[in-house]
Order: C-alpha cells, then structure tokens, then sequence
C-alpha cells in the first residue's frame, strides 16, 4: 500500500507537468467547468426554473447528453473486442485510453443525472425504494455505476503493473475484460429500454432504439478517440500505430453505415405508415402548425453525418486533417440525432395534444458545458498520466523527466522522437 501511495502521488505531480499548450488547454477548460459550477449553484438556489424544462417537456439538455456519454463509455468495447477476442496487438495500448474515456464519459453521465434531478438529495429516494427488478431505473444505475468500477479496475490495475515494470496476471485482468464487454452491451441497451418502455410516448414505442443506439455509440466513441490520438500523435512522444488508425477508421464506417441504415428505417416506417403516432416524427422533420425549433437541428444532423459518411467512404481520410473532420462532423452529427432529435420530439405533441416547444436557456447550457469541460479536464489527466508509464519513462524505478529525449526509439517501443519519424 505505501508503493501504491507513492504511484498516485507521482501521477499526481505529472498531472502539473506540461508545455504551454497543455496549460493553456486545462486553463481553458477549468474556466469552463468553473462557469459551469457557478451556474448550477443558481439551480440549487431557484430550482429548475432556469432551465427550458417546463411540465410538458420534462426531459432536456441533461437527458440528452446523458444519452450521448452512455453510447460513448459502452463504445470501449468496440477497442476490447478486437484486442482481445481477434488478438489484433496493434490496437492492444490504445486499449486503456478506451477505457479512460469510458471512465470519464460515466462520471459525466452521472453528473447530468444529478443537475436533471433539481435536488441531489432525492438520490436517497432510490436507494429506500430500490424496487429491483421492475425498475428499468434500478437497472439503469446497476449497469453504469458496475461499469464504471469494472473500467476503473482494469485501467488501474494494466497501468500500475506497468509502472512496477510487471507483466499483469491474466487472472486478475482478463475476465474482467470479457465481463466489460457484456456489460458495455448492456448499459446502452438498458438506457434504450428506459425510452422504450415508456408506454405513454409513442415516438420512443420502436424495438429498432436498442441497435440504433448501439450502432451511434459504436462510432462516435471511436471516432472520439481518434480525435484525441491526433494531439498525442503530432505533440507528443508517443507514437499511434497508423495500422490502429486505420481499424478504428474500419469500426467508424461500418457501424455509422449501420447506424444511417437504421435511422432511414425508421423514418420510412413512421412516414410510410401514416400513423397518428408519426406525428411526433413529422414535427422533427418538417415542424407541426408553424412549430419548426427542431428542424434545423434535425437537418443539421442528417447533413454532418452524410458528409462524415462520404469522406470515410473516400481515400481522403487517410489523412489526418480529412480524417479529424469526418471525426468531428459524426460526433456532432450523432450528438445532436441522440439528443436533441431522440429526446424532445417524444414530448411534443403532449398526450393532450398541446404544442410546447422547449429551448434551452443559457443558464441550462453553461451547466452543460461546464459537466463536459470536467469530462475532458478528467481524460486529460488520465491520459497525461498514462503515457508516460506505458512508454517507461515513469516507473518504479525511473524518475519522470519530461525533457528527456531518447536517442532511438529502441528505449521504448512507443515513443519515437518527431524529427527521427518518416
């Protein structure tokens, strides 16, 4: 325990260590997670209020992200697979900073569960009135709170293992591996459920939500991830396999195709059919008696993802800067079709039949920003603090020096310097 102590305390320390970009970045998003803090303490102090939710749309910009970040921790598993089940070794480091982002895209999730509920303290109202195994609730905080401590573990244990210059114990790892696997599965699927089993609001009534939202998460987590590797790729020492590229670029074209061919389904289903429970689907396409605040959301959506979907499909994102942009524009894309094109649309029209649009207020967004800029702060840290163990430069018996400059890239096998690359 007291070596354990001494590997958190220097991690720790390497947290603080960086060149001025690093600063500037964990500057900007402390500022934001700060805003952020501030404006949730106006919550705390008049209610819901300041938000855009009112008793007709009771479900906003919180639930939508939460549904986003969920679809972005279980796509870990999409990095998991392929290491693990194929023995693909050239995706095997890039394995942990899966699972970092799965990590922090649970903490997040959690945050925006705690800023919807108005009062943190009816949190205690679940655990009297656990009602396990009717509540799809119930299992809803099982599968996320169980897959943030099995992350959590096999980060921890692969990362510590290589900093005691140990090979880890297959016993103690892998089938926590495999369980993850099952689990990251299951978190997006029992997040579906909650929409799907809600009787009362026929735009979520559909068996197609489980896969599509399976689908959406298993490229934009990926995605998310070869956005971050670009950084570590052109200012870092570490050096990302282009061949891990390359099949994570594979998974995000795949399962985005996937992911259009379900939505189009969908639509053709609702709008074919004619059915009075399309009605939800027509106001998010096309507006409803004049009400059209989800049009250009929607529109906007469809248009970033067929633009990611043509410049994958192209040689172009065989490079970093097409690639980058085919990266973000799916993120967006699937962001906005999760959130803002799965959530609202199911309150409007009411079971009444009233139309009550819902728009974000700023207070309601700063919230937002500031519970993402804390997600990035927090994989910034993870990720700052993991390469430097994996690629032997911090262990156990070897002093973090971050001007150190290897004279080949025979010191370690991941870290090549950037004028010895080709």
């Amino acid at each position: 325990m007291k070596e354990y102590g001494r590997f958190l305390w220097r991690c720790f320390r390497v947290a603080f260590v960086g060149d001025w970009r690093y600063h500037l970045w964990m500057a900007i998003l402390t500022a934001i997670a700060l805003f952020g803090l501030n404006a949730y303490a106006k919550q705390l102090v008049h209610g819901l209020s300041t938000t855009g939710m009112t008793d007709e749309v009771s479900w906003g910009l919180y639930i939508a992200n939460f549904t986003f970040l969920v679809g972005m921790a279980a796509a870990a598993a999409m990095l998991v697979i392929p290491v693990y089940v194929y023995r693909n070794r050239e995706l095997h480091d890039l394995v942990i900073f899966g699972e970092l982002l799965a990590v922090a895209a649970i903490i997040m999730c959690l945050a925006f569960v705690t800023v919807d509920l108005g009062r943190p303290d009816r949190f205690l109202h679940l655990f009297r009135r656990f009602n396990f195994p009717l509540s799809m609730l119930t299992w809803d905080v099982i599968v996320l709170n169980g897959y943030l401590l099995l992350n959590l573990h096999i980060c921890g244990y692969l990362i510590y293992c290589a900093y005691r210059r140990r090979a880890p114990g297959r016993l103690f790892y892998v089938p926590f591996v495999f369980f993850a696997i099952v689990w990251a599965i299951s978190i997006h699927t029992v997040t579906a459920f909650l929409y799907v089993g809600l009787g009362g609001r026929p735009f979520w009534n559909s068996a197609i939500i489980a896969p599509r939202f399976l689908a959406s998460a298993f490229a934009a987590g990926p995605a998310f991830l070869i956005l971050s590797f670009w950084p570590l790729d052109r200012f870092t020492r570490y050096e990302v396999s282009p061949a891990a590229i390359r099949t994570l670029r594979g998974i995000v074209t795949v399962a985005l195709l996937i992911n259009v061919f379900l939505l189009v389904c969908e639509v053709f289903v609702e709008f074919y059919t004619g059915s009075a429970h399309g009605v939800s689907m027509r106001y998010l396409f096309f507006g409803l008696h004049g009400n059209t605040a989800l049009v250009p959301w929607i529109w906007t959506a469809v248009g970033l993802n067929l633009l990611a979907l043509v410049l994958l499909m192209t040689p172009l994102t065989r490079r970093w800067p097409f690639l980058n942009l085919a990266c973000a524009a799916l993120i967006v894309g699937i962001w906005i079709e999760k959130g803002m094109g799965l959530i609202i649309p199911a309150f409007i029209p009411t079971p009444l039949g009233d139309i009550v649009e819902y728009t974000p207020t700023w207070n309601e967004t700063l919230v937002c920003l500031g519970i993402w800029a804390f997600g990035l702060l927090l994989y910034t840290i993870f990720v700052r603090i993991t390469i430097p163990v994996l690629s032997g430069r911090l262990t156990i018996d070897r002093d973090y020096d971050p001007n150190e400059r290897f004279a080949d890239a025979g010191d370690s096998p991941n870290v090549i310097p950037h004028e010895a690359r080709t």
